[in-house]
């Protein structure tokens, strides 16, 4: 068992002499129930409200004051949008407020995108519910928490350490550029004529960079590059710098 959650079950949770606020957000209604349920049986803890989107939450986080917001991941329809993009809205808009990230993925890069955010409890709905209490304690201990399935991934993939935090430092220069390119929405072949590079190499170089970030699919490696802002880590190439408004080299 985590070493910060055996010690989360007999630790009261109070923050600056009162009771710590918590708000929960999930699309999916038992799962709030759950969460609601293991909090409520801690010391200390009060569940302020539930919401079911970004829209909602937002609502619930400008009427009350919380202390931590316990978040899915993938929560679609609400108008400031899920994922890193609410997590960074949240973290603009709260910047006292912490977050416990809960979620079914188990997408290396987005895991890598969520510690890179600076969200360092994060919790799998695969694993047992009974875990968020530990999130809690070390998320206002300025501690990090993850739950075992997150953990698994976090080691298997170096997340977290200080020469991964930055995508760029992961890959070659030259798989820089290729995912960079890829991710501006240039196909392989378009690649290969920016570059001057034979096709092949540039699908070997995607292909390796794919590997080094722990992602399969060319979705995931957009999203990824999208959410982590990668266009804006990675040097210009070569041809770029020789022609910086992009216009078709003759």
């Amino acid at each position: 068992m985590n070493p910060t959650q055996e010690h989360a079950e007999s630790q009261p949770h109070y923050i600056y002499g009162r009771q710590v606020r918590i708000a929960i957000a999930d699309d999916h209604p038992l799962l709030v129930s759950g969460l609601a349920y293991e909090l409520e049986k801690q010391s200390g803890v009060i569940v302020v409200g539930t919401a079911q989107n970004s829209t909602e939450l937002v609502e619930l986080l400008n009427q009350h004051q919380v202390d931590v917001v316990v978040s899915d991941y993938a929560m679609p329809g609400g108008s400031h949008g899920d994922g890193i993009a609410l997590i960074g809205f949240l973290k603009r808009r709260f910047p006292k407020m912490h977050i416990v990230v809960v979620t079914m993925m188990s997408n290396p890069g987005v895991i890598r995108s969520l510690v890179t955010q600076g969200v360092d409890c994060i919790l799998s709905k695969s694993d047992s519910l009974a875990y968020v209490a530990g999130s809690i304690y070390a998320v206002l201990s300025g501690k990090r928490f993850f739950s075992p399935s997150i953990e698994a991934i976090v080691k298997m993939h170096s997340i977290g350490n200080s020469w991964s935090r930055s995508p760029s430092k992961n890959l070659t220069m030259r798989e820089l550029e290729v995912v960079r390119l890829f991710v501006t929405g240039l196909t392989v072949s378009e690649i290969a004529e920016r570059l001057h590079r034979s096709k092949q190499t540039i699908s070997t170089q995607k292909m390796s960079a794919m590997r080094r970030l722990g992602i399969r699919r060319d979705a995931d490696l957009i999203k990824y590059g999208m959410e982590s802002d990668l266009t804006l880590q990675v040097p210009k190439t070569s041809s770029e710098l020789k022609n910086p408004f992009g216009t078709p080299e003759r």
